[in-house]
């Protein structure tokens, strides 16, 4: 049930509008591009979500970090992470991974839990003065999240695969590929077959 229900929610991410990158191949392990909310401070950022499901999802609520950073109460200045208190009152197994994207990170961005912070300057900020806050929540959207900033730092999904596979060959063996190009190189094949062509003519 678990396995399945994973597999089901993920291929439905995935075939959804929304930026999806599996780690290697992991169902469980993946990142999401999300663009922050219109009507908030946070509309024009854009981050990147780090999420894993638990082997016990979707009876156990997903884990949930922002890559990059992000000015806000309950979210870890330093890590990103979501404070867990505040996903696990949000979360139900009736939820599928789109309810992250779409429902459930933009209600945290609007609308902060203030009696459960794990960044204690943003939640003080917050009730103190709210234009502080929310130039603050800009701010920090020009450093780390801007689309700009985004491009420079994140490269598509599938160059990142396609990076990851390249240091893995890297890794083995690298004189073994480079003996088997030489070995397969085209320009000794079409020697080679000069060189038969032209023996051919003389005899004839």
């Amino acid at each position: 049930m678990t396995t399945r229900r994973i597999e089901t929610d993920v291929m439905k991410l995935l075939m959804s509008d929304h930026e999806v990158s599996l780690v290697n191949g992991n169902m469980q392990e993946f990142y999401i591009k999300f663009h922050g909310p219109k009507d908030t401070p946070y509309h024009g950022g854009v981050w990147r979500l780090h999420v894993e499901l638990p082997d016990g999802y979707p009876y156990k609520s997903p884990s949930i970090g922002f890559v990059n950073k992000i000015y806000h109460p309950n979210i870890d200045a330093a890590s990103g992470s979501i404070c867990l208190d505040v996903i696990n009152s949000t979360w139900s197994p009736l939820y599928d991974l789109g309810n992250i994207v779409d429902w459930m990170i933009p209600g945290l961005l609007k609308e902060p839990n203030g009696s459960d912070p794990l960044n204690n300057e943003a939640a003080a900020l917050q009730l103190r003065d709210k234009k502080l806050y929310e130039d603050k929540i800009r701010e920090y959207i020009d450093k780390y999240a801007s689309p700009g900033v985004y491009a420079k730092e994140f490269p598509e999904s599938d160059a990142e695969v396609d990076e990851e596979d390249d240091e893995e060959n890297e890794e083995g063996d690298p004189e073994i590929d480079n003996e088997v190009d030489n070995d397969d190189s085209p320009g000794d094949s079409d020697l080679s077959d000069l060189s038969d062509i032209d023996i051919s003519d003389d005899e004839a």
